[in-house]
């Protein structure tokens, strides 16, 4: 089942309910069965969103929630001869037993009902955009409830995103609970990996080890799929090739997370795969371990969440212009961005159920700003293509250091601490 105890759910339908207009009613889907090849399907995981205010584990799944906090789950019935070949299934009517809700229905009965439930409703809302198929679903028993009834007023269809990822931005304690082990697994492995990391090892040996590191500290899944890359491979950003050797002299950069009752975590570490930072990788990697530090200090309670993106585009543009890639003003860096050539992506993400978690970043234009308990990654980075305007010993250098910190009222905590960040420590722990 899940590592939550069962009542969370029904307070999170609860408090969802507070915030939905008056007669109005959210439906949510599952995710479902997806095919791998013929005759085989991928692991199943579970919809976060659908997860988040359910507990159910199940495919082929649908939540109704009513503004009066009255819910329905829409399941599969129990088929004691599919659990002989796919294993334990609910029913529909023990499902809404042990989760709590207020009546269960045969998934296959869903088109016949569904309009009925929502018939004479106000407001559907749905997390519309995330799945259209199941968006199509709900346009159709919106379309067929208000043929019902000619004169009753038209329902209207609206999205519950943004109000959903608020919630589950800020993190509960039992959350929380959750997130630090997982930070815990992935902090291990990473330590554990660096430390056996040695000249001669693959790309794919190394990540056979995190593989194997995750599972004998107890995670069964991984929350992406890992970025392994040796050499100037590391300056591409989504590489998952993993199958290259790495050359003496070379850094790897590995980014990798795992999960934890659904939970994720991700880290980045880059190291040398002979032990031994060059004075030039040294040189770089001490510029985004600082970027990340003014980064992770940019995490305050009410600041916007976009605020470590600008500090560590500071602090990053200053270095670069330090070891003379950027030889312009830094009024002129920052207002051209000219750093960009060497720093590409965003600072972070958030953090949760998702990898990327499921949350917004502004809302009516307005920025987020940080809440005590809410999670991002700082993950920043330099990367340094063969087509760089700089002198040959520094191409092909790729460096990013990620670490999942959690605001609080003090400022912010590294998750991902026992891992460690700095040259110096990391060096000693591959010796």
């Amino acid at each position: 089942m899940t590592d939550l105890n069962i009542s969370i759910f029904k307070e999170r339908r609860a408090k969802v309910a507070s915030q939905m207009e008056s007669n109005s009613i959210l439906m949510l889907c599952s995710s479902n069965i997806v095919p791998r090849n013929n005759d085989t399907t991928f692991p199943f995981r579970q919809d976060s969103n659908f997860f988040y205010l359910t507990g159910f584990n199940e495919p082929n799944s649908v939540m109704l929630l009513k503004s009066d906090g009255t819910a329905y789950i829409f399941c599969r019935n129990k088929n004691p001869e599919l659990e002989k070949w796919d294993g334990f299934m609910w029913g529909y009517q023990a499902a809404a037993d042990e989760f709590n809700f207020d009546d269960g229905f045969d998934i296959n009965d869903i088109d016949q009902l569904a309009p009925q439930i929502i018939n004479g409703t106000s407001t559907v809302y749905a997390l519309v955009g995330k799945n259209k198929d199941f968006d199509q679903q709900v346009i159709k028993w919106i379309t067929a409830a208000n043929s019902m009834e000619r004169h009753q007023a038209n329902i209207d269809l609206k999205n519950f995103s943004n109000q959903l990822g608020m919630m589950r931005l800020v993190k509960e304690d039992s959350e929380l609970s959750l997130m630090r082990k997982s930070c815990e697994i992935a902090a291990l492995t990473h330590k554990a990996v660096i430390s056996m990391a040695k000249v001669g090892m693959s790309e794919f040996d190394l990540e056979t080890m995190y593989l194997n590191e995750f599972k004998s500290h107890g995670s069964k899944d991984i929350s992406y799929t890992p970025i392994v890359a040796g050499g100037e491979r590391a300056c591409i950003l989504h590489y998952i090739d993993n199958n290259q050797p790495i050359a003496d002299g070379e850094l790897v950069l590995v980014d990798a997370g795992c999960e934890w009752g659904l939970y994720a975590s991700d880290i980045t570490r880059t190291y040398p795969i002979n032990g031994k930072f060059s004075a030039e990788q040294r040189a770089v990697y001490d510029i985004v371990l600082e970027a990340h530090i003014k980064a992770c200090e940019a995490i305050q309670i009410g600041a916007n969440c976009t605020d470590p993106q600008k500090a560590s585009e500071l602090s990053l543009s200053q270095g670069l212009k330090d070891l003379g890639f950027l030889t312009q003003s830094m009024d002129e860096i920052m207002d051209k961005q000219l750093f960009r050539e060497f720093y590409y992506h965003k600072i972070g993400h958030w953090l949760g159920l998702d990898v990327h978690d499921d949350c917004p970043y502004s809302i009516d234009e307005k920025e987020v700003t940080f809440q005590k308990n809410m999670v991002m990654t700082i993950e920043p980075g330099i990367y340094i293509n063969q087509t760089a305007n700089v002198d040959d010993k520094w191409k092909g250098i790729g460096i990013r250091i990620e670490n999942d910190i959690l605001a609080t009222d003090a400022g912010y905590e590294n998750l991902t601490s026992l891992v460690p960040s700095n040259a110096d420590e990391i060096e000693g722990l591959m010796q």
